[in-house]
C-alpha cells in the first residue's frame, strides 16, 4: 500500500499528519472522497466461482463472436502471462496454449455480477455504484475513519474480494474518474491527496487509463501519445475535432476537471415481514388469521414495489425452539392476498403447533414485474378476456400445488418426438414453425416405441395381418408410407429413415406405424 508521498512523483512529508497512515480518519483535504476498486479479471473469475469444476491450473479465456471473426473477450492470470490477451483471434490463441479452456462470453451474467458486487459493497458506505464493464465506485466521504481509515478501509475491499477468487486493485482519490484512472492504471493501490488528481493521473498510460480500444490506443501511440501528459500537453480544440467529445469527457474525469454522476446500486425491495405474537398459536384458525395478515402485509410492499410474487415462503418458530417451514409457488406473478390464502390451504395442514407458534414470518423468495393493474393472464385466444384468463391462471396455481402440469409447446422439427416439447403450465405458447403441423400425428405418441413381432426379411410393403394383442389382426385400411428423412444436423450419421403408415385394424383400432431400418414399430395410437 503507497499514498502519493510514495508514489513515482515524489513529494514531500514534512507534515505528520499529511500521512493517512498515521492520521486515518482524516479525508485529505476535506470535501468528498472516492474508492475506486478496478476488477480486471471480472468475465474469468465469474466463470470459476460459477463452474467450480473448472482444473484450477488450466489458463481460461472467455470469447464472442465479432462480425466474422472469433475473439477473445478476457483472459485469466494464467493465460495473460503465456501471451494472451482481450482481442486476440481464437485461433491464434489456441495455436499458443493448446490446451487452454474456452467459454462463450456472457456479458449480462458479468453486468449481473458487478451490480451484485457493488450491492456488497454497501456494507462500507450506502453509496456504491457499478463501473461497467469492470469496475465499481464508492463514495466513501465520512466513512473511511469507521474502518481503520482510507488506506485500511482500501486494503480491507481489496482483500476481501481477493478470498472470494476475486483479482482487485483500487485507489482512492477526490474525484471518482480520477480513483477509476490510478485503479486501473497502477497496481500499489494508491491513496492520494483530493486536488492532487492531475499531478497524480499525468504519468499514467493511456491506454487503461482512460478505458481506451485498442485501435484508438495504436493511432494515439502513433502520434507519440502514450501517457496522459501527453495529451494536456496538446491543445484541447485539435484533440477533440479529431478524437471527439467523449474521448474529451473521460481525460477531464481522469484528471479531476469533471466529476463522474454516480448511479448507487439500489438493494432490492425488503419483501420480508414477521409478525411476534404476544400469545403462542395453537389452532388451525389462529395460523390462518396471522396468515392473513401476514399476506396483507406482504402484497402492500409488493405493490409499492411494483412485483408479483411467484414463490413465498412460510416460516413458523414454535415455542420449544424448532423451526418449521413451508413454501407455494404461482405460475404468473401475484399479489392478491385471497388467491394466495387459497394456495397455502393445504400446506398448513403439514404444521405441527404442539406448543404454540410464538413467531411468524412470510417472505416472497421469487417475485417479477407486475403492472399496477390486473396481472396479466394466459392467452385464451381472441375472444378470451382477462378475467378468464386469470381464473384459469388461479386454478392451475391450485391445481399445481397437488399436480405436476406442464403444456406442450411446438419445436422446429419433423420427427414426430420432437416437434413438441413440455413447458410451464402458466407458459404462453411460442409461435408455430413453418409448416407444423401439416401432417397429421397420433394423438397418444408412445414414449418409446414398441417393435412389433415381425420377420425382419419381410418386403417394405405393409403386411396384411399384423401381431396384435396376443393374435394376428387383419388391415382393413392403410395409408402410406410417408418417408421422413433422418434431422442430419443432430442425427448420428447412421440414422435411417422411417417410412410412416397409418393403420386401421378389423378391431377397429387406428395406428400409426413406422418402418425403420427393417424392422416394423408402433410409434402411436391415431384418434
Amino acid at each position: 500500500m503507497t499514498t502519493a508521498q510514495d508514489g513515482p512523483q515524489g513529494g514531500s512529508r514534512d507534515d505528520p499528519h499529511d500521512n493517512p497512515h498515521d492520521n486515518p480518519g482524516l479525508a485529505f483535504g476535506g470535501g468528498r472522497r472516492f474508492l475506486a476498486l478496478h476488477l480486471p479479471d471480472l468475465p474469468t473469475d465469474r466463470l470459476r466461482r460459477t463452474l467450480p469444476e473448472l482444473p484450477p491450473d488450466q489458463p481460461l479465456a472467455a470469447w464472442d463472436r465479432q462480425s466474422s471473426r472469433r475473439l477473445l473477450t478476457a483472459v485469466d492470470a494464467a493465460a495473460a502471462r503465456i501471451g494472451l490477451l482481450a482481442g486476440q483471434a481464437l485461433a491464434d490463441a489456441q495455436a499458443i496454449c493448446p490446451d487452454l479452456l474456452l467459454h462463450p462470453a456472457d456479458p449480462a451474467a458479468d453486468a449481473a455480477a458487478l451490480e451484485a458486487l457493488a450491492l456488497w459493497a454497501r456494507r462500507w458506505t450506502p453509496l456504491a455504484a457499478a463501473d461497467p464493464p469492470d469496475g465499481l465506485l464508492l463514495d466513501i466521504t465520512g466513512c473511511a475513519h469507521l474502518f481503520g481509515g482510507e488506506a485500511a478501509l482500501l486494503e480491507e475491499a481489496c482483500a476481501r474480494l481477493r478470498a472470494a477468487g476475486i483479482a482487485a486493485r483500487g485507489a482512492v482519490a477526490g474525484q471518482p474518474g480520477s480513483a477509476a484512472a490510478l485503479a486501473r492504471a497502477r497496481r500499489d493501490n494508491p491513496v492520494i491527496r483530493s486536488g492532487q488528481e492531475a499531478q497524480m493521473v499525468a504519468p499514467l498510460p493511456i491506454g487503461p487509463a482512460l478505458r481506451l480500444e485498442g485501435s484508438l490506443q495504436a493511432a494515439l501511440s502513433r502520434l507519440g501519445l502514450r501517457r496522459l501528459d501527453d495529451l494536456l500537453r496538446q491543445p484541447r480544440a485539435p484533440l477533440q475535432r479529431r478524437f471527439g467529445l467523449g474521448f474529451m469527457q473521460a481525460l477531464d474525469a481522469a484528471t479531476g476537471r469533471r466529476s463522474l454522476p454516480l448511479t448507487p446500486a439500489v438493494p432490492p425491495p425488503d419483501l420480508r415481514v414477521t409478525l411476534s405474537l404476544l400469545e403462542p398459536v395453537l389452532t388451525r384458525t389462529g395460523i390462518e388469521a396471522v396468515l392473513e395478515r401476514l399476506l396483507a402485509a406482504l402484497c402492500a410492499r409488493l405493490h409499492g414495489a411494483g412485483l408479483g410474487a411467484r414463490r413465498l415462503g412460510l416460516t413458523a418458530w414454535r415455542g420449544d425452539g424448532t423451526l418449521q417451514a413451508l413454501a407455494i409457488g404461482t405460475g404468473l406473478p401475484t399479489r392478491e392476498p385471497a388467491h394466495l390464502l387459497r394456495l397455502f390451504a393445504e400446506p398448513l395442514g403439514s404444521l405441527r403447533p404442539e406448543l404454540g407458534f410464538e413467531r411468524m414470518a412470510l417472505e416472497a423468495w421469487a417475485a417479477d414485474p407486475l403492472s399496477m393493474g390486473r396481472q396479466a393472464g394466459l392467452r385464451l385466444g381472441e375472444g378470451g378476456s382477462a378475467a378468464a384468463a386469470e381464473s384459469l391462471a388461479q386454478l392451475l396455481d391450485r391445481l399445481g400445488q397437488r399436480l405436476r402440469l406442464r403444456r406442450p409447446g411446438p419445436q422446429p422439427s419433423h420427427w414426430p418426438e420432437r416437434m413438441q416439447r413440455a413447458l410451464p403450465a402458466q407458459a404462453a405458447i411460442p409461435p408455430r414453425p413453418p409448416g407444423w403441423g401439416a401432417v397429421p400425428a397420433p394423438v397418444l405418441l408412445l414414449r418409446e416405441p414398441f417393435l412389433l413381432d415381425l420377420p425382419a426379411d419381410l418386403p417394405p410393403e405393409l403386411p396384411l395381418h399384423l401381431p396384435w394383442r396376443g393374435g394376428l389382426q387383419a388391415v382393413v385400411a392403410r395409408q402410406g408410407p410417408m418417408r421422413r428423412e433422418p434431422e442430419w444436423w443432430r442425427a448420428p450419421p447412421d440414422t435411417p429413415p422411417r417410412d410412416y403408415h397409418r393403420v386401421e385394424l378389423a378391431s377397429g383400432e387406428r395406428l400409426w406405424l413406422c418402418r425403420a431400418g427393417g424392422r416394423w414399430l408402433l410409434h402411436g395410437h391415431l384418434p
